[in-house]
């Protein structure tokens, strides 16, 4: 299987500049301000009214949600531990990205969420978990709930069938969606986009709050 990156999100209005000028004095001295939005390399989707939140149990059975979270930029991505390419592969950069944000790592959180609750049980994600970071979580929904959940996150999925009737591959959306530490939801990150771009805005929204 190798998952085709499927998301249809609207840009943000690019960037706004307000800018002010002041005199001051008789000396006719003129300063001016001007404010603007980060610049992120990943899209901007702050405002958006999906991808809100969820009530998931994690890898170890805890109950979580975003409010768990608070403090942390959270980056979540969903997948199955099947997957052979795409999602080792982001979870794996997610995992670089946190060493490369050094101190700043432990305001990362890490949520890996299986779109293959049949086959992702909580000890198949515990132990996929453990190629990556200790810090970062699994979390499975219950069978009948993942449509809805994939819809409240705009995610596609769509099973493929196998040799057998468990060998089946899953089409997923193939990219990542990232909240900022008050848990609002701020970006979409691309499969592909590189540790590096992902990093510098991960590190704007630490800064942020």
């Amino acid at each position: 299987m190798s998952a085709t990156p499927f998301f249809l999100a609207r840009r943000s209005a690019i960037k706004s500049v307000a800018a002010c000028a002041l005199l001051v004095g008789s000396t006719g001295f003129l300063t001016a301000c001007s404010e603007s939005k980060p610049q992120f390399a990943s899209i901007d989707i702050t405002g958006a009214d999906y991808a809100r939140d969820f009530a998931l149990t994690d890898h170890n059975g805890q109950a979580r949600s975003l409010k768990d979270f608070q403090g942390k930029v959270v980056v979540v991505f969903f997948g199955f531990t099947q997957c052979p390419d795409v999602c080792p592969t982001s979870m794996a950069e997610l995992a670089e990205i946190r060493k490369m944000l050094g101190a700043d790592g432990a305001r990362l959180q890490g949520l890996f969420v299986t779109l293959d609750p049949e086959r992702d049980t909580q000890d198949v994600l515990k132990a996929y978990m453990a190629n990556f970071d200790p810090g970062f979580l699994a979390l499975r929904p219950e069978l009948d709930k993942l449509p809805q959940l994939a819809k409240n996150f705009k995610i596609f999925y769509k099973k493929v069938d196998g040799k057998t009737p468990g060998s089946y591959s899953i089409d997923h959306t193939a990219g990542s969606y990232v909240f900022d530490p008050t848990g609002k939801v701020r970006l979409y990150s691309r499969y592909g986009s590189g540790a590096p771009a992902l990093a510098a805005d991960i590190r704007l929204l630490l800064k942020s709050g």
